[in-house]
């Protein structure tokens, strides 16, 4: 339910066409169509700096009471943004609605027990965690674009590339026939070589190796 005198929205969740629904609706009810162009802005959190997010929360508003202001990604926000934002929040002039939209809950608690003292949250599916099993199974599945996704995952969890190399070593052991279980090795070599010499970034290695190893009929089937 949107609410006129709400001033603030966190949108926390990886269910992004969920989010993106939810926002439209905000969209429409705060903000005629006519007047939407003058009164509503986007920023990313990476991308933003401070002078950026003060220009935007400062702006007035044309025609009608308050702007909108979405911040995407708002678990990004740095240091001297989110301390801006919680000045901002307590100040009681402020003329802008602010949609803080966050795949997860930033790390600074104290930023957001602050944020959710006087926000109204909306919480959506998060993904669920991967392991190195999960990849395995992908792969062997020959699903390349669901293999990077898990991949990808796993990297920004902070899971070691090493610790993946030596998942897809494990699985090439029980691989189908001598020569598939040749071609699976010599990919794992080469892509070990790469990130252990700094020929390529750790993450572009990876990615080019699962992109290699979707295509080999032969990896994780068990040899007979």
């Amino acid at each position: 339910m949107v609410k006129k005198e709400d001033l603030l929205y966190l949108f926390i969740g990886q269910d992004y066409l969920a989010k993106d629904t939810q926002i439209s609706k905000l969209k429409t009810a705060l903000l005629p169509k006519e007047s939407r162009d003058f009164n509503l802005d986007t920023v990313y959190a990476k991308e933003t700096n401070l002078k950026t997010l003060q220009e935007k929360l400062l702006a007035l508003a044309v025609k009608v009471k308050q702007r909108l202001l979405i911040i995407r990604g708002a678990h990004h926000l740095k240091d001297d943004l989110r301390q801006f934002l919680l000045e901002y929040l307590d100040s009681r002039q402020r003329g802008t609605v602010i949609v803080l939209e966050m795949d997860q809950e930033s790390p600074d608690k104290i930023f957001m027990q602050a944020l959710e003292k006087q926000a109204r949250i909306y919480r959506f599916q998060q993904e669920r965690a991967y392991n190195t099993f999960d990849l395995l199974r992908q792969i062997e599945a020959a699903h390349a674009a669901a293999s990077l996704k898990i991949l990808n995952q796993l990297l920004k969890e902070g899971v070691r590339p090493e610790l993946i190399l030596g998942g897809l070593r494990s699985m090439a052991r029980s691989s189908g026939s001598p020569l598939e279980t040749k071609k699976i090795m010599r990919l794992l070599l080469n892509c070990d070589l790469a990130v252990k010499r700094s020929l390529l970034n750790p993450a572009f290695a990876l990615e080019k190796l699962v992109i290699s190893l979707c295509g080999l009929s032969g990896f994780g089937k068990p040899k007979h």
